[in-house]
């Protein structure tokens, strides 16, 4: 038992000796690289965060922090290749293992990859912001979230979506707030009987009293169609963009109440009925 405990000690005392020595010189070395490794990569992301600050990327701040975010990413492979070189692995097989397993991932995430190419798309071009109301792939809600890989939409009765930028940037966007007015149509139907006149007039002036209708463009009340019940008119005013619900459905009522006290009617649908009774 003791020349076995012996031989063992001997053989650790002369791996010390021969390969102890320079494996542990190689894990200091190691850790010392990547402890400066990390240190200098999070300098270097942060003095680029503040270089792309001074070009145009940085109002883009999407493309900004994806490019910050890629640079780390490259810079830590990197550090991470060296270390392990440092510890006498041999990385040609890794770089190699590297490169095909980039091929194949390419393919099992074209999807993702797709979202982040709209991702990019979506941060240089800005359809639209954090706050926006919009309709995005046919569904509308207030941006409250926005990255490289998907939009984050709350509906108007509350309800979170999140869509995928590649499908947000592949359809059609509507950013109902990034102009500063927008136009408020409202649909008035009076009977055929009632005069067209002072129907206009009466539309106009109840939207002139509407808070929020601007004077400039002047408001408009002119005949859309003669439809099978009634006289279809279209009446238009202008708003600021954060008022136009207000002005919208205050409009309506006012447009109603002033209808009633002219003595304008509005009618219900209706169908003329011809009887013809055959003799015999």
């Amino acid at each position: 038992m003791n020349t076995q405990a012996s031989e063992a000690a001997s053989e650790i005392v002369k791996w010390l000796q021969t390969t102890g020595l320079d494996y542990g010189c190689r894990i200091i070395a190691a850790v010392v690289i990547l402890a400066i490794g990390a240190v200098a990569i999070r300098i270097a992301a942060k003095a680029f965060e503040k270089l792309l600050e001074k070009t145009r990327l940085g109002e883009k701040s999407l493309v900004a922090k994806f490019l910050v975010s890629v640079a780390v990413k490259v810079a830590w492979a990197f550090l991470i290749v060296i270390v392990l070189g440092k510890l006498g692995v041999d990385v040609g097989p890794i770089i190699a293992g590297l490169g095909v397993t980039g091929f194949i991932l390419g393919f099992a995430f074209q999807e993702s990859l797709g979202s982040l190419a709209a991702g990019l798309m979506i941060a240089v071009n800005k359809p639209f912001k954090v706050g926006d109301f919009v309709s995005v792939a046919g569904l509308d809600g207030s941006i409250t979230a926005l990255d490289m890989m998907a939009v984050t939409l709350a509906t108007p009765d509350n309800r979170k979506i999140t869509i995928p930028n590649k499908q947000a940037w592949g359809a059609p966007i509507i950013n109902f707030s990034a102009l500063d007015k927008r136009r408020v149509d409202l649909a008035v139907s009076i009977a055929y009987g009632a005069d067209i006149t002072l129907a206009k007039k009466t539309a106009l002036e109840a939207l002139a009293a509407v808070p929020g209708v601007l004077a400039d463009p002047a408001p408009m009340a002119e005949v859309k169609s003669l439809d099978d019940s009634a006289v279809a008119l279209t009446v238009r005013a202008w708003s600021k963009t954060a008022d136009y619900w207000n002005v919208y459905f205050t409009g309506i009522q006012r447009v109603k109440e002033s209808f009633d006290r002219v003595g304008v009617a509005i009618p219900f649908p209706q169908l003329d009925v011809r009887v013809v009774k055959a003799w015999e």
